[in-house]
Parts: C-alpha cells; sequence; structure tokens
C-alpha cells in the first residue's frame, strides 16, 4: 500500500468494559472506590517501610518498591477508565495511546523482573542466611531494582520502536478500555497476523523467563523450609506463601493470555482489568495480612498516631 495515499490517524476510540449507561455509573462508582483503596493502601505501605526501623530491610526495601509499581501500574490506565465512564466520546489521542503502551509494558515488565528479585532475596535468605548481608546489601538491593526498571523500559522500548512505525489508515475504534498491543495491532493498515504474533512472543519470553526462575527459586526455598526447624520453617513458609500468592496472582493471567490461541473479548477485557485493578488492590493486602512484622509494625504507627493526637 502506498504510505502517501494514508490518512493519518489523529485519535483512537476506546470502546471501554459495556455500553449500558447504568453498568457505566455502577462501574464508575466501584472503580473510583478500588483506585482509592490501591492508591491509599499501597501508599501506607510505602510510608510504614520509611519510617518504621524496624522494617529497613532487603526484603521491606523491595516490597516498598513492588507498592510503588503497583500503584503506577494501575495509574497508568485506571484513571481514564474511570472518566471514560462519564463520557459519551471515549477518546484517547495517538499520543497518549502511545504513551500507555509504553508505560504499561515498562512498569509491567520491570515488575515481573522486581518478582524475580524479591525471591532471589528470600532464597538467600532462607538458604543462605550467614552470607545475607553481605548478599544483599543496601548497594546491592538498589541495583537489582535499578536492573528491574531498566529491564522494564528496554522490553517496553523494544515494543514501541514496532508500534509507532506501523500506519493507521482507517479503523479507529479499540474494543477495551485502554490501549493493548494486539487491540493496536490489529487497526494498522497491512497484515498484522505475523506482527501480532512476534510482539506476544516478545512480552512472553519476559514473562516465561521471569516465571522459570521463580519457579527455581521458590523450589530450592520450599526444600529448604522442609528440612528446616519447625519454629524457623514456621515463619519462613509464612513469608513466602505471601510472596508465592502474588506472584500466582501476577503470572497466571499474563501466562494464559499468551498461551490460550482464542481471542475472547470479555475474557481479554476482564484480565486487563485484573492487571490494571485487582492486582495493585490485591498485593498490598496480602502483604499485610499475611506478614507478623507488617501488623506490628500498623499496631506502632496506631499507638504513635493516637499518642501524636493526644498531645496536640
Amino acid at each position: 500500500m502506498d504510505k502517501g495515499n494514508l490518512s493519518i490517524v489523529s485519535e483512537f476510540v476506546l470502546l471501554g468494559l459495556c455500553h449500558s449507561w447504568n453498568m457505566q455509573v455502577l462501574f464508575l462508582i466501584i472503580f473510583f472506590m478500588l483506585y482509592l483503596l490501591i492508591v491509599s493502601g499501597n501508599v501506607f505501605i510505602m510510608i510504614l517501610i520509611i519510617t518504621d526501623s524496624h522494617l529497613h530491610s532487603p526484603m521491606y526495601f523491595l516490597l516498598a518498591n513492588l507498592s510503588f509499581v503497583d500503584m503506577w501500574l494501575s495509574s497508568v490506565t485506571t484513571p481514564k477508565m474511570i472518566t471514560d465512564f462519564l463520557r459519551e466520546n471515549k477518546t484517547i489521542s495517538f499520543g497518549g495511546c502511545m504513551c500507555q503502551i509504553l508505560y504499561v509494558h515498562f512498569v509491567g515488565g520491570g515488575e515481573m523482573v522486581l518478582l524475580v528479585v524479591m525471591a532471589y532475596d528470600r532464597y538467600v535468605a532462607i538458604c543462605k542466611p550467614l552470607h545475607y548481608s553481605a548478599m544483599m546489601s543496601l548497594q546491592k538491593c538498589t541495583s537489582l531494582v535499578v536492573t528491574s526498571w531498566s529491564i522494564g523500559f528496554v522490553h517496553a522500548m523494544s515494543q514501541m520502536a514496532v508500534i509507532v512505525q506501523l500506519p493507521f489508515c482507517g479503523p479507529r475504534e479499540i474494543d477495551s478500555f485502554f490501549c493493548d498491543i494486539p487491540l493496536v495491532i490489529k487497526l494498522a493498515c497491512i497484515d498484522s497476523y505475523n506482527l501480532g504474533i512476534l510482539m506476544n512472543a516478545d512480552s512472553g519470553v519476559l514473562a516465561m523467563t521471569c516465571f522459570i526462575l521463580l519457579l527455581i527459586s521458590y523450589t530450592y526455598i520450599l526444600l529448604t523450609i522442609r528440612q528446616s526447624t519447625k519454629t524457623g520453617a514456621s515463619k519462613a513458609l509464612s513469608t513466602c506463601t505471601a510472596h508465592i500468592t502474588v506472584v500466582v496472582l501476577f503470572f497466571g493471567p499474563c501466562i494464559f493470555i499468551y498461551v490460550w490461541p482464542l481471542s475472547i473479548t470479555w475474557v481479554d477485557k476482564f484480565l486487563a482489568v485484573f492487571y490494571s485493578v485487582i492486582t495493585p488492590l490485591l498485593n498490598p493486602a496480602i502483604y499485610t495480612l499475611r506478614n507478623k512484622e507488617i501488623k506490628d509494625a500498623m499496631k506502632r504507627f496506631r499507638r504513635y498516631y493516637m499518642h501524636y493526637k493526644g498531645n496536640i
């Protein structure tokens, strides 16, 4: 096709989750409340870890980073989805669409690697406890976090380098509440089948690599816990259960997306909501409910707040 005859698409139309006005009002209320919980829950965990000296350890440094990533991941798409419930014309500019793709893959890819880093931290703490201080120093933790962000950025740029070059000449409707790469590729004025497979493979390789590394780490951890004393094993297992739960919630749907050969609209939308809203909401709840040190820190924070309030 002659690119000189292609019209330039300046914006896309997001079809959203549904077309019923009553359902959109209901979703507006639900997702607005959930987004407030996501932001407040993750911010609270970050504040708790920063202010409580008992939580100044590598594991909680990484947990604070995970809370920040979760909040950012949700903020890339959820506010736009909420405001679109109030609009009849749900449009997004071409630049805005490209930014969503960039940040979703940047933050999502970074979170995958960060979960591997957290598993490595637990592996060293449980399997090599005598070397923990040396192997997981603050400098090492910072380097690992920077590495996770760097890998996420490289992954996102590899996707963007292809997407921004595509010619868009006609169809503008995206059957979702945000710009998802497979849906955007389908709007390009080229045969996008092979390109779609290539882009899915790019994301799938990162996801499967991280998932395999996580499986290896937690297999070693669980084998070590099995040989430990009852008291030590109970504490280690409690911590790892929270980590494993988060990993399953994050990677389970992700692997389903890249392995499942069929594209079912309602399933795709459910998984998109799961990543944007449910996972960032559940992570702080899981770590709070399953972690004794976090619960103790919350009690200290509450006592400090009540004492401070009483002296005013």
